[in-house]
């Protein structure tokens, strides 16, 4: 398999989290979203979202990351990342659909290079609108999790796979964890887990770049 991504894309991030965890090797592709490389035609051609990450497997090309850890989990089911009865399944789901879907994408680059370069808001007021919609999600994520030590019990899955790297954004854009003792017992119980580190973005080729 081949990932095409970048070394701090929370998309990429959660891929390679999956990836990991189910001990599957792959290739690593760097898209360099800063130099614009996601919409240069050779990976449009690919992925005509201009978007990371892609993953091209068995000759097929996976796009959207929660769809590309579906994926893995039904062709690669051990170890799963949603557990076995329905409803449990169905609530790990809404919890990572709210982090992917309702938290991450407004503070997307391309949402952040729109409100600089086409609303003219200041850098200052950049980082205040990350604070704030990070914080939202956060406070509504924080009611609905019961960690033990992860959120669908004994084993880490999508949900970690999508919180770890929404951790990281805020952590960057200067939003405390401890402030959210539920998704701080998270974080802490996998940064004991080499899936976990082995994918953090300061470990990826790329990051040097």
């Amino acid at each position: 398999m081949e990932l095409h991504g970048y070394f701090r894309s929370s998309a990429s991030y959660r891929v390679r989290i999956g990836l990991n965890l189910k001990g599957l090797p792959y290739d690593y592709l760097p898209v360099n979203l800063l130099k614009g490389e996601q919409r240069q035609s050779n990976y449009c051609e690919l992925n005509p979202q201009g978007l990371v990450p892609a993953l091209v497997a068995g000759g097929e090309v996976l796009t959207q990351s929660l769809a590309i850890l579906e994926w893995l989990d039904e062709q690669h089911p051990i170890p799963a990342l949603l557990p076995g009865e329905p409803l449990q399944r169905t609530r790990i789901r809404a919890l990572a659909y709210g982090i992917a879907c309702d938290i991450q994408p407004l503070h997307n680059l391309r949402v952040l290079k729109y409100l600089q370069s086409e609303l003219d808001i200041s850098e200052e007021d950049k980082l205040q609108w990350i604070r704030h919609w990070i914080h939202a999600g956060f406070s509504a994520l924080e009611q609905q999790l019961s960690p033990a030590p992860f959120a669908a019990g004994e084993q880490p899955g999508l949900l970690e796979c999508c919180l770890i790297p929404q951790i990281y954004s805020a952590e960057r854009f200067g939003l405390d964890i401890a402030d959210y003792p539920a998704i701080n017992s998270i974080q802490q119980a996998c940064a004991q887990i080499p899936a976990f580190v082995d994918a953090r973005p300061e470990n990826q080729p790329d990051s040097t770049l």
